[in-house]
């Protein structure tokens, strides 16, 4: 079962804010229900103050647009309402969803204040979807921001999903997963993920397996006996370092040895990891099992993992669970979707939002996004936002600006250029195959690798460039100078 198979399973069109069907029945009144309009989803500013998000859930976005139908109950539904005129709900019931959609692939880094999708079609459709865009791209893309940093601070050391039971809801628990895969996780605890996204499903035992046997070494020979290929014992559910690790080179060597296996590991699941973890590599390697790895788990985050390498913890792989499915220090990807055109007789035209805020200010038109490379090197040097018909030529110096403070310049030259918004529908029918969940993962850990170092790190990032083009410039410059 793919991605998109498991969504479509699922008629998620009313998942929607009440509004968005009060206006849209507006525009149908009015007499708009074929006027083109563009919206753009960004986001404003990256969670954890870091340097850059992870675009995910494209896949399910496709998997919702190819569903997107109204049934008779729905449509029951709002005529109950006694708000919504016959023509209205007569429309909605025969819709054939006929937008155009374009979207940064997933795994891509992205920036604020650049379109991650654009939605081009009637009014009304491009309007109904507005929440499950949002829904869909901001859950997945924080979640795999978050996990993009927790696997960097782990330093190569490998880290398993495992938020399941403190996720919000099965679907964040669900989804949050795939994106941590996509963040760089090596697997998740969550099988349903295995079965239905071929993320590979991971872990060990619970407590509750060693409490119920009559003492903990019978809890690991048990174990040992039904898994010798992969042995991984909890060892913190009484002493660690009394217990809990001298049964587990017992059991290794009573159980493992003779069959010809060699034990995969320990966790340690509370205390003070960083002093435990030293003194059970002690005992492991003294024991002849320097190749038996030590797994940490127990509210673990980036910053966490980072202070335990830094004490000198003997780490091999981390398990974390609630603060990476929930994304807990910062909980929210603040994506928003505005109109930014409409046509008119065939022409263009652009719309401004204009705010007190200048960080709320819209940018208008139809537009495509670019991200420049330096042709020697291979990193990205900055990203600019075009419209659309636009194009950057890569034989020529090409000027960036800052889009505020104008007198910020730089010349550009020896540089790619790669266009980052590719089409996923074109009048409704989707154009575009996600790729394998393996490809986007490594893609992912690629595109992250473009990005300097500066950009990476934690504390005070770099602030990567998004800037605007000339011609994209001056129609906001205009529109500006007219709203005031």
């Amino acid at each position: 079962m793919t991605s998109v198979d498991w969504k479509d399973k699922k008629n998620l069109t009313m998942l929607a804010d009440f509004y968005e069907f009060t206006m849209a029945n507006g525009y149908f009144e009015h007499g708009m229900k074929d006027k083109i309009a563009y919206f753009d989803m960004f986001f404003r500013d990256i969670p954890d103050d870091g340097g850059f998000a992870i675009m995910a859930g494209v896949d399910q976005l496709i998997g919702y647009l190819k569903n997107l139908k109204f049934d008779d109950e729905d449509i029951e539904y709002f005529r109950s309402k006694n708000i919504f005129s016959e023509g209205f709900l007569d429309y909605l019931k025969n819709l054939n969803f006929e937008c155009d959609v374009w979207a940064i692939p997933e795994g891509t880094p992205i920036f604020p204040q650049e379109p991650i999708v654009v939605v081009r079609g009637p009014i009304i459709q491009a309007q109904i979807i507005e929440t499950m865009v949002l829904l869909t791209i901001n859950h997945q893309s924080l979640i795999a921001t978050k996990a993009n940093r927790i696997v960097r601070a782990a330093d190569g050391r490998a880290v398993m999903e495992f938020g399941s039971r403190r996720a919000q809801g099965y679907e964040g628990a669900i989804l949050g997963a795939r994106a941590a895969y996509i963040g760089g996780c090596v697997g998740t605890a969550c099988t349903i993920v295995d079965r239905d996204f071929e993320v590979p499903a991971l872990g060990t035992m619970a407590h509750s397996w060693v409490q119920l046997f009559p003492s903990e070494l019978d809890s690991f020979k048990a174990y040992a006996k039904l898994y010798p290929d992969n042995c991984v014992l909890l060892v913190d559910t009484y002493n660690v370092l009394k217990s809990g690790v001298p049964n587990a080179i017992k059991t290794f060597n009573e159980e493992l040895l003779p069959k010809g296996y060699r034990p995969k590991g320990i966790r340690i699941d509370s205390g003070d990891i960083a002093y435990l973890s030293k003194e059970a590599r002690k005992m492991l390697d003294d024991a002849g099992f320097p190749d038996c790895g030590i797994v940490a788990s127990n509210a673990l985050d980036e910053y966490v993992i980072r202070d335990l390498l830094n004490q000198g913890a003997k780490i091999d792989s981390f398990g974390v669970g609630e603060r990476l499915i929930t994304a807990k220090s910062e909980p929210v990807f603040g994506g928003v979707y505005k109109l930014a055109a409409i046509e008119e007789d065939g022409k263009v035209i652009s719309k401004i939002k204009v705010s007190e805020n200048v960080e709320k200010i819209t940018t208008p038109g139809f537009k495509q996004v670019y991200r420049l490379f330096d042709r020697k090197s291979g990193k990205a040097i900055a990203d600019v936002v075009t419209l659309a018909d636009e194009i950057i030529d890569e034989s020529k110096h090409y000027e960036i600006f800052h889009p505020l403070y104008t007198w910020k310049r730089k010349f550009l030259k020896n540089f790619t250029a790669k266009k980052l918004l590719v089409q996923i529908f074109n009048k409704g029918q989707c154009c575009y195959e996600s790729p394998d969940i393996n490809y986007i993962r490594d893609y992912c850990k690629n595109e992250i690798n473009t990005l300097w170092e500066e950009v990476t790190r934690f504390e005070c990032p770099h602030k990567y460039f998004v800037d605007l083009s000339k011609p994209l410039w001056t129609i906001k410059n205009k529109l500006l100078k007219e709203h005031k």
